[in-house]
C-alpha cells in the first residue's frame, strides 16, 4: 500500500485503518451480521458519516484492502520491466496476495465472508471488477498483442486462481496449477 506522504492524508489513512480494525474485531468477537454501522462508529470513536466517508458499504469493512488489491494486480502488468514475460509477473503477485490472505490469523476472517451471503456476493462483485481492471491493463499494453477475449479471460483465470487458493488446503500448489493453465492458455492465443 502506498504511504500517504502528508499530515492530512496520513491521519485520514489512520482513521480508515481504525475503522477498518475495529470493524473487523466486532464482527470476529459478536457476528457480521450483529453488528451495525452505528456500532463501529461508535467503537471506533467516530462519526457514522466519518466511517461512509471511508468506506461505501458495511461489507466494504471486511475487504478494506479492495483498492490495494486492484492496485497491485494491475501495476503487475504496467509496472513490469518490459523484457518480463506478462504470466510469471501476474504469477508472482497472485502468489503474494494469496500469502497474504492465508498468513495466520487469517481463518476466521475466511469463515466469516463463507458463511455471509452478503459478504459472499460482495466479494463476487469484488472479484468481477478487478478481473474487469486486470483485463483492460493487459488489453493496454502494446507490448502483448491478445485479443479483447484473450485479456479478459487471462484476467478472470487470474482472479479466479486467487480465489480458488485462498480456499484450498495446499494455496501455494494450487496458484501454481492454475497458472501452468494459465500461461498454456496465453500462448495458444499468440499471433
Amino acid at each position: 500500500m502506498i504511504e500517504p506522504s502528508g499530515r492530512r492524508e496520513r491521519k485520514k489513512a489512520a482513521t480508515r485503518q481504525k475503522i477498518a480494525d475495529t470493524a473487523l474485531r466486532l464482527f470476529l468477537e459478536r457476528g457480521y451480521d450483529a453488528v451495525g454501522i452505528r456500532d463501529v462508529a461508535a467503537e471506533a470513536d467516530v462519526a457514522v458519516t466519518t466511517v461512509f466517508a471511508h468506506f461505501a458499504s458495511k461489507e466494504a469493512l471486511v475487504f478494506e484492502r479492495d483498492q490495494d488489491f486492484e492496485q497491485r494486480l494491475t501495476r503487475a502488468v504496467t509496472d513490469r520491466p518490459a523484457h518480463e514475460p506478462l504470466i510469471p509477473a501476474l504469477h508472482r503477485e497472485i502468489q503474494a496476495l494469496v500469502r497474504h490472505c492465508t498468513a495466520e490469523g487469517s481463518a476466521p476472517v475466511r469463515r466469516m465472508i463463507e458463511g455471509s451471503p452478503a459478504l459472499r456476493e460482495y466479494e463476487e462483485s469484488m472479484s468481477l471488477r478487478h478481473a474487469h481492471a486486470l483485463a483492460a491493463a493487459l488489453a493496454a499494453d502494446p507490448h502483448l498483442c491478445r485479443s479483447a477475449t484473450a485479456c479478459r479471460a487471462t484476467a478472470r483465470f487470474a482472479i479466479d486462481a486467487y480465489a480458488l487458493a485462498c480456499r484450498a488446503d495446499d494455496p501455494g500448489a494450487t496458484v501454481d496449477e492454475v497458472f501452468r493453465m494459465i500461461e498454456a492458455a496465453w500462448e495458444a492465443t499468440a499471433p
